[in-house]
């Protein structure tokens, strides 16, 4: 009888090991799909939300789904560790793992992310180090290119055929929001002039002359943004047209923004991720790529929403580019922060900062302190005046690729972060922006050319993001030059996190008369400072120390010396009031 009884056991036994690399991969896909689900149905939400002026739901909406998938990973592992234990105990079954998910995504239209998710959950799994290796998906398993859905991700318009106006009221309603429109005639009318300031005259349309829109509105704080380009010939011209609302919940069209450049600030690092609902967002990113071909794959996953993808792009990306280049990792231009060692490869336009071991006395914050300011940032709105960062643990460089004075900074500085493996470096933890060069360095450079109108522009944008940032309900702290850089298209934005604070949580007060003479000659404040208090005619220390430089910043910006622009900040945070902030010039609007 036990002979017996253990046959069909053993065979049993044979049959789930046969199977298991399958139902694993099936277990891990539909951990991923799940996610996938929640996400778009996060965009749904969002268009909703957008329908109603529910900005502070909209807002936290945002902050939920940026923690989204590290929480369906969560509990994709805990489900597979439940139903196959052997996946942690056993690495000889990934290889097979990893080729069964492959021949599940042939039809699958989200296989970039998918091969993403599961990269995730075999390293958290597996407990592994170091990510590229036979178990996951170092390179892309299933190619994206011509990937489409049921429904086609972008729509074509033929203006020739119909008329133009009419083309442009059809793909306005398109979209099917539930919001009366405030004057329609009169939106038409400003697009169909924007567009002919744009193209001038005479201007002849081909007959190939078509509009493309992506299926999907592109909604952020405010706004929803039509996207698509213009085909006419051989020109083709990128657009974005936001959609707003009054105050009465009608739509109307704010501006037209024609051109590569204006799409770039749209879609800047320094923004908040757009809702985007995407059956396939490779399509949408290869359409974005058409409008966009000096932005990365990696920077439009994230601007789309798709952080984890973007990462995964970036890595791939950095490590290519060392394969393809020869320079040395070295200490960034500008003045060494006393809490950040921050580095950079010349040939590639970032920069990675790590946490110092030690901080200068002056810095009364922790290790700690940092990371969840930095991740205050990641989970609040930049408004366009705060750069994204990419979070890693445990990043393995070429040692090689490093500058021998680096090294020992490095080792000396954040020592508990830095291990030597072999020939490479490996990184324990550390965040990665794109790189801009520093305020104070782009001030002094103005200064010695003698630009004072590009001097004055560009201070006039300094004193925008700090009040910009106000108005988001974000203190920055320390305000010096240094710790702002400068972008491609000349925006002024902030960088430095580890003093920054909610402006609701900082008492803006007037610094009081003196009592005596002693209190007037006195080097320290005579005054009680309590925890929190800040006292904003003292900032004239940070601004600008150059007579010149501060008389053109105070043309614009002397209210920033006044608690009582600072306290009605605060007031306005406090009581749910959401700014308007435009990604585009004010003359860029439509007159209403």
């Amino acid at each position: 009888m036990g002979v017996t009884s253990a046959a069909p056991t053993a065979i049993r036994l044979r049959e789930r090991r046969a199977t298991l690399p399958t139902d694993i991969a099936r277990a891990i896909l539909g951990g991923f799909d799940r996610h996938y689900r929640l996400f778009r149905q996060a965009a749904l939400d969002a268009k909703g939300l957008f329908e109603r002026a529910a900005w502070q739901e909209l807002a936290e909406l945002s902050r939920q789904r940026i923690g989204m998938y590290d929480l369906r990973v969560e509990e994709a592992v805990r489900s597979l560790l439940d139903r196959f234990p052997e996946a942690e105990v056993d690495e000889t079954l990934w290889p097979a793992i990893k080729l069964a998910y492959i021949g599940l995504l042939q039809e699958h239209m989200q296989p970039e992310c998918a091969e993403t998710f599961y990269n995730s959950v075999a390293c958290a799994v597996l407990h592994r180090r170091h990510y590229h290796n036979e178990f996951i998906f170092w390179r892309p398993g299933v190619a994206t290119e011509h990937l489409e859905g049921e429904r086609p991700s972008y729509r074509c318009y033929y203006p020739l055929q119909t008329g133009l106006r009419r083309t442009l009221r059809t793909i306005a309603r398109s979209y099917g929001l539930a919001n009366r429109w405030e004057d329609p005639e009169r939106d038409l009318r400003n697009v169909v002039h924007a567009l002919r300031r744009h193209f001038g005259r005479p201007a002849r349309a081909h007959p190939d002359l078509q509009i493309q829109v992506l299926d999907s509105l592109f909604i952020r704080n405010k706004s929803a943004y039509v996207v698509g380009r213009v085909i006419n010939a051989h020109r083709e011209t990128p657009f974005a047209v936001p959609i707003l609302q009054n105050a009465k919940g009608e739509l109307y069209l704010d501006a037209l923004l024609m051109g590569e450049d204006p799409l770039l600030v749209l879609f800047s690092f320094a923004r908040a991720y757009f809702f985007v609902d995407m059956e396939v967002p490779a399509a949408y990113v290869s359409f974005l790529r058409w409008l966009m071909p000096k932005k990365p794959r990696a920077e439009l996953y994230m601007s789309v929403g798709l952080a984890k993808q973007g990462k995964t792009l970036f890595y791939r990306d950095l490590h290519y580019h060392l394969r393809h280049s020869s320079d040395k990792f070295v200490a960034a231009p500008g003045i060494k922060g006393m809490v950040m060692l921050v580095f950079t490869l010349p040939s590639f336009p970032f920069v990675f900062k790590l946490i110092r071991d030690r901080f200068a006395p002056t810095k009364d914050i922790d290790r700690q302190t940092v990371k969840d300011r930095y991740l205050m940032v990641k989970l609040h709105d930049r408004v366009g005046r705060m750069a994204d960062t990419l979070e890693y643990s445990l990043v393995a460089l070429p040692l090689e690729r490093f500058e021998p004075a680096l090294v020992e900074e490095l080792k000396r500085e954040c020592g508990s972060l830095i291990e030597i493996d072999g020939d490479e470096l490996v990184i324990g933890h550390c965040y990665i922006e794109r790189r801009m060069q520093p305020l104070n360095l782009y001030v002094e450079e103005l200064k010695r050319d003698g630009d004072g109108t590009r001097l004055q522009s560009v201070l006039r944008e300094y004193g925008k993001a700090i009040k910009e940032l106000a108005g988001a309900g974000i203190f920055p702290g320390d305000m010096l030059l240094k710790n702002f850089g400068v972008t491609r298209h000349e925006r002024v934005v902030f960088y430095d996190y580890d003093e920054i604070q909610p402006i609701g949580e900082m008492n803006f007060l007037r610094i009081p008369p003196p009592r005596s003479y002693e209190d007037e000659v006195s080097a320290e404040p005579y005054w009680r400072v309590g925890e929190g208090d800040v006292f904003p005619e003292q900032f004239e220390r940070f601004f600008l120390s150059d007579p010149d430089a501060r008389r053109l910043f105070y043309e614009h910006h002397r209210d920033l010396l006044d608690p009582a622009f600072w306290q009605e900040k605060k007031e306005h945070v406090l009581a749910g009031v959401q700014e308007d902030v435009y990604p585009y010039p004010e003359d860029c609007r439509f007159r209403r």
